[in-house]
């Protein structure tokens, strides 16, 4: 779906609590959160401006995205056990 927010408070509402707590307690997470948060932020405006970019670029874009949320995801369900 085009436009879709893919931030980690939507997608892990049950790791919410975690979400804030590693965000101002691990520098790492925050600083990966952060670059996540960016890169979602320019595929949603790539998406909304027709994507105005080539099809090789914006996968490569989705594909970053994917493995910083498996990585931050990791994180999280570390944290949570």
């Amino acid at each position: 779906m085009l436009n879709e927010n893919h931030a980690l408070i939507f997608d892990f509402p049950e790791y919410k609590q975690d979400i804030v707590h590693l965000n101002h307690k691990d520098e790492e997470f925050k600083e990966l959160s952060k670059k996540y948060h960016l890169l979602d932020y320019d595929i949603r405006q790539l998406e909304v401006a027709g994507s105005p970019t080539d099809d090789e670029h914006m996968h490569q874009l989705k594909v970053d995205r994917a493995n910083l949320k498996d990585v931050l995801f990791q994180k999280l369900k570390a944290h949570h056990d």
